[in-house]
């Protein structure tokens, strides 16, 4: 009985698979997205003139009104639509982030939306072949009818929002995307901007001389005002079919229930075939899922305390997932198992006192994997020295250290993680290359060398002995975010590699030597250490030792 239940669902989870509906999805909206871009950029040459506007409109109707650019704007139109409405339809609740719902509720609006625009153009064109140019539309959406001016300037906004949100969603994920998500947003707000702008600029001047730009009659077609409400009604009825598709289903779902057992003695009654995500949403109880329950992230997981041996397998996405974090037998992704019989679960990763909205955060709150270079500095025998001084004075001097450290590590390019007592952990490589990162964090280490021979000089007469230091350089992935809780929070990173580098740093105190270097930033910054001392380190929790040079002075580093 149960492999009869668990069939169909088994072979349309395959079928999913070998159809990439995701990548379709993200092609026929980067379709639109093009069309948008080029489409406004054509508006905003109204800032210029409406000769320019036609100049480029010529251009524009070259890309998109052969036959190729029609049918592959048309048709990615259609297509996403239907995309749109597969996704309703295979949602088993429709709570969900608000820019989730906010992107579906764009996407789903987009015909309706445009279908005056398009009927008014397109087809108008298609059926007289009556080209409208500029003069006529900014003459009819500006001076005529404003009304339905704004509605469509509302309407290419949203399709352009909807667009973005995309994007957004796509792109987020990405390690490069904090590096230039600012350019992006910004792209992102100007060209809307400009090609109203350039629409109001080519309305004004038309308004001032109309006799520049005469405008000859439409022909008539009698199935042009037909068009209209029959697309209305055919995307309408799409819609309306998915609707009503979604609670034959959902009734039919409701008399096959599933249980499911949280801690505290929570019990949440589902149908079959929802996730263990979205029966939590469903009952409101606090779940995270960074990637918004697609699959991308292990956050959502949960470990099953009763009654998974017959539940189905994880789907090829979900042990990928589960076997990177090298998750035990009875650990399952919440987004992606979807239950057919009664189970526990609980949580792994707890929300605390705030829920969510206290732990999933937008940017590098969620956490990325970086490639980063990492420097530790420490000052040598400063216990001793504070031994000897008053409290205040021994403030001022760790002072007067830490801002020359974070002067050289800011001038090199780096970002400053934290000050641990007399120790500073520096972090190179969060909006560039590897390579570029290794060389920024040996500058560094340079810069902090001379900043304290300065400070040194300077306070010459305050130190029995000169202050000595400890560094440390290496470089290698690290999971970058913002981490801690209420206003503790900062921006840090976590992994081997930090205590790789910390254990280096480590050596170069007993060695009682000013710098260590691992191999694998020396060879990502391009530096030739041939005849320099060279240990092979052990790392306490890791499986391969670490090649490193060692450096006792670091004035001497480049000689």
């Amino acid at each position: 009985m149960k492999q009869t239940e668990t069939r169909p669902a088994a072979e349309a989870a395959l079928l999913r698979r070998r159809i990439p509906w995701r990548e379709i999805r993200l092609a026929s909206g980067m379709v639109l997205a093009a069309f948008l871009l080029t489409h406004f950029s054509n508006h905003a040459l109204g800032l210029v003139s409406i000769e320019a506007m036609e100049a480029g409109r010529a251009w524009f109707n070259r890309l998109w009104r052969n036959p190729v650019g029609t049918v592959l704007l048309y048709g990615s139109l259609l297509l996403h639509f239907l995309l749109a409405l597969q996704a309703i339809y295979r949602r088993r609740t429709l709570r969900m982030p608000v820019r989730e719902a906010a992107q579906l509720i764009l996407g789903l609006s987009l015909p309706f939306l445009l279908i005056g625009h398009v009927t008014g153009t397109r087809i108008e064109w298609a059926l007289t072949g009556h080209d409208s140019g500029y003069p006529e539309v900014v003459r009819n959406l500006w001076l005529l009818s404003p009304e339905i001016g704004a509605r469509q300037a509302i309407a290419l906004i949203i399709a352009w929002l909807h667009g973005c949100l995309g994007v957004y969603f796509w792109l987020r994920p990405k390690p490069l995307f904090p590096a230039y998500a600012l350019l992006l947003y910004t792209g992102a707000l100007l060209v809307p901007v400009l090609a109203l702008l350039g629409f109001a600029e080519a309305g004004r001047q038309l308004g001032e001389a109309p006799e520049r730009f005469p405008v000859s009659a439409a022909p008539a077609s009698n199935l042009l005002p037909l068009i209209g409400p029959g697309l209305y009604a055919f995307f309408g009825g799409l819609l309306a079919l998915t609707i009503a598709g979604r609670i034959v289903r959902s009734a039919n779902l409701w008399s096959r229930r599933v249980r499911i057992r949280y801690p505290n003695d929570q019990v949440v009654t589902v149908p079959a075939g929802f996730s263990v995500l979205e029966a939590s949403r469903t009952a409101g109880i606090p779940h995270i899922s960074v990637c918004g329950g697609r699959g991308r992230c292990s956050t959502c997981r949960v470990r099953v305390l009763d009654g998974l041996q017959d539940q189905p397998p994880p789907t090829a996405q979900e042990r990928g997932t589960l076997a990177r974090i090298k998750a035990g037998p009875n650990v399952r992704l919440a987004c992606q198992f979807r239950p057919i019989g009664e189970i526990a679960v609980v949580p792994i990763l707890s929300t605390g006192r705030n829920g969510m909205t206290a732990l999933v955060r937008a940017g590098r709150a969620q956490g990325q994997e970086r490639e980063v270079a990492v420097l530790f500095c420490d000052l040598r025998g400063f216990t001793g020295l504070t031994e000897k001084r008053l409290p205040f004075d021994t403030v001022f001097i760790l002072n007067r250290y830490f801002e020359a450290v974070d002067e050289a590590v800011e001038d090199a390019g780096g970002y400053i993680d934290k000050f641990i007592g007399d120790g500073v952990l520096a972090l190179f490589g969060l909006s560039t290359t590897p390579q570029e990162a290794a060389r920024q964090a040996l500058d560094a280490a340079l810069r902090i060398k001379a900043g304290l021979a300065r400070l040194n000089e300077d306070y010459a007469s305050e130190f029995e002995h000169p202050l000595r230091i400890a560094m440390s350089l290496h470089a290698g992935p690290a999971i970058v975010g913002q981490m801690g809780y209420g206003q503790a929070t900062s921006l840090t990173a976590v992994g081997d590699t930090i205590n790789a580098a910390s254990r280096l740093e480590g050596l170069a105190k007993e060695l009682d030597v000013e710098l260590v270097i691992s191999e694998d930033l020396a060879a990502r910054a391009g530096l030739d250490l041939f005849g320099r001392d060279r240990q092979i380190v052990s790392i306490r929790g890791r499986a391969a030792p670490l090649g490193s040079w060692i450096i006792p002075r670091v004035e001497n580093l480049g000689r």
